[in-house]
């Protein structure tokens, strides 16, 4: 039987994609993948994303400055992120990927945080939900949510943190992405988390072309595999297949306002 997605995190304006959308969204359609959000990540990606979306109906937009990227971002551009906000392309379905990491050497924490307090009173103004980025800094991030107290709330995508921070993002009202890290026997604590938080907060995603799934590493991810991830999950939970697809694309739908 093939089910039916959306992969809710895909950089569809990067390479391998660039100059083969057609194909590559003929592929994911044949693998159940109906339809792909695609984050930008700073200001040139915004004119991408929107270019994207305005010639590809499976192609949805979310905006947004990434923090992994942060010393590049000028006040300017969230000046360029609300103009795009307030023209409301059709499609546009969130604010993202936005939010915190503490990975890199040199984070400009306090300079995330501020684009990060901005973007969110823009999700709040223009009545969006948000795609959240978090690495090593899943509490903080829980309390600038909880503060802001956003009325469409949004998805934390990419999540490998403990079961409880899981759990207080679900309480805030948040989804979880699952992606292809589940994919991985070795990551036993992401796989826990997945199989124990309640279905009605999960999402699908790939995160592609990055987060190569298990026997795909070297190569760029694809919307397509997130037929893989949720094979995986349902490997992982105690719910019939049929019921984990359904909850996964219902609970997508009601994240993004999405009528598909």
């Amino acid at each position: 039987m093939t089910y039916r997605f959306i992969d809710t995190h895909c950089h569809f304006d990067f390479s391998p994609f660039t100059g083969d959308e057609p194909a590559s969204i003929q592929r994911a359609a044949g693998a159940g993948v109906m339809a792909i959000v695609v984050p930008a990540i700073d200001a040139a990606s915004i004119d991408r994303v929107l270019d994207l979306g305005a010639r590809y109906p499976a192609l949805y937009m979310a905006l947004g400055l990434h923090p992994i990227v942060i010393e590049n971002h000028q006040d300017a551009d969230l000046e360029k992120l609300e103009a795009a906000l307030a023209a409301r392309p059709e499609r546009l379905v969130a604010v993202g990927e936005i939010g915190l990491d503490l990975y890199r050497e040199d984070p400009h924490f306090e300079r995330q945080e501020a684009i990060l307090d901005a973007q969110l009173k823009l999700a709040k103004r223009y009545d969006l939900p948000v795609i959240l980025h978090s690495r090593r800094t899943h509490d903080k991030l829980a309390m600038h949510l909880k503060r802001h107290n956003l009325p469409r709330t949004g998805v934390v995508h990419g999540f490998a943190g403990s079961l409880q921070q899981a759990q207080r993002f679900v309480a805030l009202g948040y989804n979880i992405g699952v992606g292809g890290t589940i994919t991985y026997p070795r990551a036993n604590k992401t796989r826990e988390v997945m199989a124990q938080l309640p279905l009605s907060a999960l999402v699908l995603e790939t995160d592609a072309p990055d987060m190569p799934l298990n026997g795909f590493q070297g190569q760029p991810n694809r919307p397509e595999q997130a037929a893989r991830v949720f094979t995986s999950l349902c490997e992982l939970r105690p719910e019939p297949a049929e019921e984990i697809a359904q909850a996964l694309l219902d609970n997508t739908r009601a994240l993004f306002g999405l009528s598909l």
